[in-house]
């Protein structure tokens, strides 16, 4: 049984081979993107293999095949703490009985994207992109998932993207000039089927840049080959935007992923969810920021929790949000602070909330204050006081 270092961490470590020292793994297999996921912790007895779980953790996994499957890749699965049932990597994958409450205030689809699909698989809210939605698997699945509803095969919903359907609404649709490929995790088709996706789009004109959302650098890292970054470096320019939620996940191995991706010349972002016991720390989350800097990401987005079903053991406070900004702003570089959103209920799109950093607002001046809580007084020009 594995120790993990106390919290937080700021140091990169390698974890592998972990649990799976006492198997004989080749560093050949260990390094392969297929073996991971063909050893993915998927049933209630290889989970009870590695660890103790609680009463409300067992129950989950076993209604776990009514909602959202349960897979864990071999190298996030090492990153669980055996001895904590509150371990902060451990919430995010193991199922718990919490999952089966029900909240009034829940929905199946909180962010309103069925309400907004033209064309199977395409989500058309914001005037000039789309969310193309390409499969519905994950290298791992997160117990909070948006799409709960669709992704990992036993959701109440099938994901049928209609490919042909969606690149001629797309050639149709000249105010679309920005495409977010996710599912599910694109980065799990094979090189050449996400190549054919990259080349239809990028023969579309007025597209000016294709963005890929994905876990599957900080799941499955072995995935990020030379050859992969070689076939995204001709799509260029072309964004990813990765998902950590704490600094744990970034190991030695995620590092290296991703520097492989920047020096391909792939610009890297990251998202957040803020989760009960996972990051809502301000401690945690500034040691997650500054680690991803210094893998060369920038801190993008921290969304407050969506009202996804069974999610409420999970979710925090929007002022618990709030205060963590407040926490980072000026304390620490701006790089490293995310902008802190909520996606309005609904389908109304990410509303960006901050800390209230102006205390007054007239003709005359603009009060403010700083991190430190002084104020200062800025004048309004003379012209916007006429």
């Amino acid at each position: 049984m594995h120790h993990l270092p106390p919290l937080p961490e700021k140091e990169f470590r390698s974890y592998a081979p972990g649990y799976w020292s006492s198997k004989n793994v080749s560093a050949s297999d260990w390094n392969s993107a297929t073996w991971q996921l063909k050893n993915r912790i998927t049933t209630l007895a290889q989970l009870e293999e590695h660890l103790a779980l609680t009463e409300e953790e067992r129950a989950g996994v076993l209604l776990s095949g009514n909602k959202l499957a349960m897979a864990i890749t071999p190298h996030y699965f090492n990153l669980i703490d055996p001895e904590d049932p509150n371990c902060p990597i451990r919430r995010q994958v193991v199922p718990r009985i919490e999952e089966s409450w029900e909240d009034p205030d829940e929905m199946s689809d909180p962010c309103g994207e069925d309400s907004h699909m033209p064309v199977p698989g395409l989500v058309h809210r914001y005037p000039d992109r789309v969310l193309f939605l390409v499969t519905d698997r994950c290298a791992s699945y997160c117990r909070y998932c948006t799409r709960s509803r669709v992704v990992s095969g036993v959701g109440e919903q099938e994901l049928h993207t209609e490919f042909e359907a969606a690149f001629r609404y797309l050639e149709r649709h000249t105010e679309v000039r920005d495409v977010l490929l996710s599912g599910g995790d694109a980065l799990l088709f094979s090189d050449a089927k996400l190549d054919a996706i990259l080349t239809r789009l990028r023969s579309i004109k007025h597209i000016e840049f294709v963005r890929i959302g994905s876990r599957v650098p900080i799941f499955v890292p072995q995935r990020i080959t030379p050859e992969l970054c070689k076939m995204l470096q001709k799509h260029h320019p072309l964004w990813l935007s990765i998902h950590t939620n704490h600094p744990r996940e970034l190991t030695t191995e995620v590092r290296d992923a991703l520097a492989l991706l920047a020096n391909h010349g792939v610009p890297l972002g990251n998202q957040s969810v803020l989760l009960r016991g996972v990051n809502d720390n301000a401690e945690v989350m500034k040691s997650l920021v500054h680690k991803l800097l210094m893998c060369r990401v920038r801190p993008y987005y921290l969304y407050q929790c969506d009202l996804i079903q069974g999610s409420s053991h999970l979710r925090t406070s929007v002022a618990d949000g709030i205060d963590i900004i407040e926490q980072l702003r000026g304390h620490t570089t701006g790089y490293a602070v995310p902008q802190f959103v909520i996606d309005a209920p609904g389908g109304g799109g990410k509303v960006p909330l901050n800390p209230d950093y102006v205390l007054v607002r007239d003709e005359q001046r603009v009060v403010i204050r700083n991190y430190e809580g002084k104020t200062f007084e800025y004048p309004e020009p003379a012209l916007v006081r006429r």
